[in-house]
């Protein structure tokens, strides 16, 4: 019997992270993109590098630091070694991403008259506009620190913008030199317009007006260097649950914390001086490879703001309208098409509008007796918390799970929570020691025939921003076996029920995983060369070492696996004898793939489901997550198309190698398929035809590999 669980048999999870990263790194570089989608794609990149290190690089970095050398199970590999492996990888992502910017994108920019300038570029009275900006609104707010025996290295805010300065006396007899930190405030913009009369647009970093203006901080002396810096440091929360009285409370005040964590990466100017780096390294204990020297602006995260930039729409995709599902094109009546049959909704593809009218239809319906939803992530302002309030305000009963361990979302669904709470809403943190991941709203009605269930299910958060721009699926249903399900799911969260025997749902972490394995072995005791058994499916992430290890087995038996992962993935594909059956595609494009779609052959008798949940562990123990059957019969067919259309994907499509490297799928003269941007067309036709002319072919079952 063959050993699956041998480290050469896997890809280790941060450097499968990492190229992840140079997928959308790539997206940068593409020619292909608009060239304003092209440095959002390069913001993208620097800003999930920032995550990566807050939290991923820094949990390394607090193992070594306690003396922890056990590899990790799947790669083997202890956590010096992932540090080692990280530090090279980033370093040369960092300058290829500087690369692009430099010798792309910026050179594109000023063809289309956008140029940012030093200010030895400035003219004579763009010299005076950052003169006058400076002394009437940048001075006034700075606070020059020193940094001496009387006045200790200051504490400066996670990933805040500061300018190191080398400066002497000019008294005499004082000749040693001095050192001092100037933070960017972040509250202004970090780019600044400038006065043209060329209808040219030039523009001017913040740190570059206050580099030039810095001998105002300092009368007296002469300034020897001036170079900026950025500091990232820790930032995951520690929450012992257990010890814990007020959740709400404890994670406010560890919020605060997360801005003072141990610095794990420093970013400097290219051109800071050696004797000024050390100093920076000393401080604040890192190592030297720990330091990433930047040719260019530090913190490239600051072009989202940048790129709605306005009168240039020829530089951005398309504008896209989300479509309004046929089934409510003609009615405002949510209760009443839901009750007639299952309804799926694709985002972006089609709009989340419908989503939203649910809740606030619900909210003001006086049939509607009951609320019940789960919140993972949601926008800034929020329709959909909005309409809860309302509900409880007009005597609705309402049951918010609001999940304030959402990383880096915490602040935000912590104001929401206070506010639901104010409103007369319950509101509950979920079960201690999980983080509730699930997507569910349970809308309670009183009917002439009895009490009816209405759901909402989805693989993506309850968020009307992400979903114009977050690839989801969603799906109504009034099915009573559903409604049952999900009133007992809230029970058990929101009470001391026993673990509930559910008649659809699977739920983790009470046998998720189990669920998966349970339908992965069924394949393998299905397959036969004749007639192999087949697995599809979609997710953001896979590293489940117990799946990883069932798919081998799958692959081992014949059965022929398709794995759409956007992100990490842990199995390598194509090893003989192991995985060779086994192909896995990476979807890197205009909108975030985000959806979980589980497809089975079931020996002819198909089985889908949709999912809350990735293949990932801490999907599968760490959280609450749902897993449900998608059962209508032209719901069913319509998810094998979309994943069918994903795997013939040679446009924005990655098959991951053997080695663990992604190459671009080949196009053999293949008609170019953009899968998104073919939901894009097919969404626009459908919302236009009836449903005698759907624009959806066919489905064909999918019995082997799409040919590259």
């Amino acid at each position: 019997m063959r050993n699956l669980k041998l480290p050469d048999y896997y890809i280790n999870r941060e450097l499968s992270w990492l190229s992840f990263n140079e997928r959308v790194r790539e997206e940068a570089a593409d020619r292909n993109n608009p060239l304003f989608e092209r440095i959002k794609f390069l913001a993208i990149t620097s800003s999930n590098l920032d995550e990566f290190f807050m939290v991923r690089v820094a949990g390394l970095k607090d193992q070594v630091k306690a003396g922890f050398n056990k590899p990790d199970n799947k790669s083997g590999m202890t956590p010096m070694e992932q540090l080692l492996a990280i530090s090279p990888r980033t370093h040369a992502m960092m300058d290829q991403l500087y690369r692009i910017l430099n010798k792309s994108i910026l050179p594109q920019f000023a063809k289309e008259g956008i140029r940012f300038l030093k200010a030895r570029q400035l003219n004579e009275y763009q010299r005076e506009f950052i003169d006058s900006f400076f002394h009437n609104h940048i001075y006034p707010v700075l606070t020059p620190m020193a940094v001496d025996s009387s006045h200790p290295f200051p504490m400066l805010l996670n990933k805040s913008l500061n300018l190191a300065v080398l400066l002497e006396s000019e008294s005499p007899g004082e000749e040693e030199p001095l050192f001092a930190v100037v933070q960017v405030p972040s509250l202004f913009p970090r780019f600044v317009q400038l006065p043209n009369p060329r209808l040219a647009l030039d523009f001017i970093l913040l740190e570059e007006v206050i580099r030039e203006h810095i001998g105002t901080l300092f009368q007296g002396h002469r300034i020897l260097e001036v170079s900026p810096f950025r500091i990232t440091r820790n930032a995951d929360l520690t929450i012992h649950e257990e010890e814990t009285e007020d959740l709400l409370e404890t994670i406010e005040q560890e919020l605060k914390k997360r801005e003072m964590g141990a610095a794990v990466r420093l970013e400097v100017e290219a051109g800071m001086s050696a004797a000024m780096q050390e100093t920076l390294r000393d401080v604040l204990e890192l190592e030297e490879w720990d330091i990433y020297r930047i040719n260019g602006p530090l913190d490239p995260s600051f072009f989202f703001r940048f790129y709605n930039l306005p009168d240039f729409d020829h530089l951005r995709y398309e504008p896209y309208k989300p479509q309004t599902a046929k089934d409510f094109l003609e009615t405002n009546d949510f209760f009443q098409q839901i009750a007639k049959k299952d309804i799926l909704l694709h985002h972006p593809y089609e709009s989340f509008d419908p989503v939203v009218g649910f809740v606030e239809q619900a909210a003001e319906d006086p049939q509607v007796l009951a609320i019940k939803q789960t919140l993972y992530r949601v926008s800034g302002d929020s329709p959909i918390v909005h309409a809860l309030v309302r509900a409880a305000e007009n005597g609705k009963q309402v049951t918010v799970l609001l999940e304030l361990k959402a990383r880096f979302d915490e602040g935000n669904n912590i104001v929401w929570a206070k506010k639901l709470e104010k409103s007369g809403c319950h509101v509950i943190y979920g079960l201690v020691g999980l983080k509730t991941h699930s997507k569910i709203t349970l809308v309670v009605r009183a009917e002439a025939d009895g009490i009816r269930r209405y759901l909402h299910l989805a693989t993506g958060n309850y968020n009307d921003a992400t979903a114009r721009v977050y690839a989801d699926l969603g799906m109504f249903t009034a099915r009573e076996e559903f409604g049952v399900d999900a009133t007992a799911f809230f029970n058990h969260l929101s009470g001391y029920s026993i673990t509930p025997t559910w008649n659809r749902f699977v739920i983790a972490p009470y046998g998720l995983r189990d669920k998966f394995l349970e339908l992965i072995e069924n394949e393998i005791a299905g397959s036969t060369p004749e007639n192999p058994g087949r697995i599809i499916a979609q997710m953001n992430s896979l590293t489940d070492q117990q799946i990883i290890e069932a798919l081998f087995r799958a692959s081992m038996a014949g059965v022929k696996i398709d794995l759409i992962v956007r992100g990490i993935c842990c199995l390598r594909p194509g090893i003989s004898g192991v995985s060779d059956n086994i192909r896995v595609i990476s979807i890197v494009g205009r909108f975030l793939e985000h959806s979980r779609i589980y497809y089975f052959q079931n020996g002819g008798e198909e089985q889908i489901f949709l999912s809350s949940a990735d293949w990932m562990t801490r999907n599968m123990v760490g959280r609450v997550e749902l897993l449900f059957p998608v059962i209508q019969d032209d719901l069913k067919e319509r998810l094998k198309y979309t994943l069918q259309i994903m795997l013939n994907d040679n446009v924005k499509a990655r098959v991951l190698c053997p080695d663990g490297t992604y190459e671009r799928v080949k196009r053999n003269r293949k008609p170019l398929l953009n899968s998104q941007m073919l939901f894009i067309e097919e969404a626009i036709q459908n919302a236009a035809q009836d449903d005698s002319k759907s624009v959806l072919p066919h489905f064909q079952p999918i019995v082997s590999f799409p040919q590259d």
